[in-house]
């Protein structure tokens, strides 16, 4: 069987990573212990989890005219990601501002950057979306991108699957072209009953306590995490969605509890797009 082809519409950030004992309370300065900085950003890092779980992933998005743009490319290109969708805009690449606790907890600043110029999808673009068997988005980007990209993708028989993150008021016409919507419990209750009531599919994140699926049909599935030794839980809903895009196909009994093996593994591993497992990783750490 093919890899399966998933095409990513979404950010590219490096990521600031500082890491302390705590996290600072408002108006606060506390010392922290490390830094570093690592390509990011919720589109790009699905876009390489995706990839490194075994899809053929294609990256639509935008860097900056930056000293940080050459190694947000070289990030895609060294997990195999296609980047010839990948534009190059004048002015600064996206940023997010991340603090790790010695917990693995984290507080996180996003800017945008050239995510903000992603707009006016081009007819080759697009025809990625149409070849591609999952859409996968978040909410990085402008909105109305999001909704040209998932139109087009459903215009086309392509899965749809949003990642509605960071939450905000979805429009009906996005609602209705939304096959698959990944959630953690907070964007799930941001997000109220009644959207999550109209999906088809809906998987719902839970931290260390794996994720449940619920489908419009009455089926309901709940997949435990693998324990694991947390590190940094900063991308680890990312690995979950780029695993759960390319595992899709073989149906969520089988796509969540996959999914759900990598989002662990990546917590065990600092960092964003550097933490997501490979599928040699996975499939040695799926339960049973």
């Amino acid at each position: 069987m093919s890899a399966p082809r998933v095409a990513v519409v979404g950010s590219i950030n490096m990521d600031l990573l500082t890491a302390a004992e705590r996290l600072p309370a408002p108006g606060e300065t506390i010392l922290g212990n490390a830094f570093a900085a690592t390509p990011g950003g919720k589109g790009a890092n699905q876009a390489i989890a995706a990839a490194r779980a075994g899809g053929a992933v294609t990256f639509i998005g935008a860097v900056g005219s930056d000293v940080f743009a050459l190694d947000l490319r070289q990030a895609l290109v060294d997990a195999e990601v296609d980047t010839r969708y990948l534009r190059e805009v004048d002015g600064p690449s996206g940023i997010a501002a991340i603090t790790v606790d010695a917990a693995g907890e984290n507080s996180i600043v996003v800017v945008a950057g050239a995510n903000s110029t992603v707009v006016d999808l081009t007819t080759a673009e697009l025809a990625a979306v149409a070849d591609a068997d999952v859409l996968l988005c978040q909410l990085e980007i402008p909105l109305g991108t999001v909704l040209a990209a998932a139109a087009h993708a459903a215009a086309h028989g392509t899965v749809v699957m949003l990642n509605p993150s960071p939450a905000q008021t979805l429009p009906p016409e996005l609602v209705e072209l939304v096959d698959v919507l990944l959630v953690n419990q907070t964007e799930a209750g941001q997000l109220g009953a009644e959207v999550i009531g109209a999906l088809a599919h809906v998987v719902t994140t839970r931290g260390s306590s794996g994720a449940d699926y619920a489908g419009s049909d009455g089926t309901a599935i709940h997949a435990d995490s693998p324990e694991v030794e947390v590190v940094d839980t900063t991308g680890a809903g990312d690995a979950f969605a780029g695993a759960l895009a390319i595992s899709w196909r073989r149906g969520p009994a089988a796509a969540v509890p996959f999914a759900c093996t990598a989002g662990a593994l990546a917590t065990t591993r600092r960092g964003a797009s550097t933490s997501s497992p490979t599928l040699a990783e996975i499939e040695a750490a799926l339960p049973g």
